[in-house]
């Protein structure tokens, strides 16, 4: 799995050629949670947001596809003893429902093939009132159109099964039936848009 294959070098694209983005999506995801929180991370990756967040809630179940990436994920939390890290699939979560206080899905659904699917789950297992955050990579563009990177990832093996601005991202959730509470906008080498979700009561 390509995932798996990059692994050992994703950090240097988040933490280095992206880093100013992916701090500013941390931390605002990190105003969201409360100290009695029990929050599910899918797409976890390399435990970039786990390490942030972890500290400042109850408990954070880390889940991701690939275990090349979980092994990353389990070194950075080896001293963080409220962390579980298990291997999930996005679309098919092995959770009960309406279980977590929050659920969180970075930079996730503009790779999946059916992103419906995965944000019925996480929705499902999120508690009537909790939260569902989902910041996502964006083009700068305003057609659309596949981004400089996008391309480059695409010929790494990397394959964006959407597209999206700012604005159609926020017409892309709501369409799927979906309140938005917040969009914010994330500006950097490869933008990011983060909406916050809460579900009914």
């Amino acid at each position: 799995m390509f995932w798996d294959k990059v692994a050992g070098v994703y950090d240097l694209f988040g933490n280095i050629y992206n880093g100013k983005v992916n701090r500013e999506m941390c931390r605002l995801t990190a105003e969201k949670i409360s100290p009695g929180d029990r929050v599910l991370e899918c797409a976890c990756g390399t435990g970039m947001m786990t390490v942030q967040i972890a500290p400042l809630c109850a408990s954070v179940t880390a889940t991701d596809y690939a275990e090349g990436m979980l092994k990353k994920t389990r070194e950075k939390c080896r001293n963080l003893n409220n962390v579980q890290v298990m291997q999930a699939d996005i679309t098919q979560l092995p959770f009960a429902d309406d279980c977590y206080d929050v659920v969180i899905a970075a930079n996730v659904i503009h790779l999946l093939d059916d992103p419906y699917k995965a944000l019925s789950e996480l929705n499902r297992v999120t508690r009537p009132g909790g939260l569902i955050i989902i910041p996502t990579y964006v083009n700068k563009e305003k057609t659309g159109r596949g981004s400089e990177l996008s391309k480059v990832f695409d010929k790494a093996g990397v394959d964006f099964k959407r597209q999206f601005t700012f604005a159609n991202y926020g017409v892309f959730l709501t369409a799927a039936g979906y309140a938005v509470e917040e969009m914010h906008r994330i500006s950097g080498r490869v933008p990011c848009a983060l909406a916050v979700i809460r579900k009914p009561e």
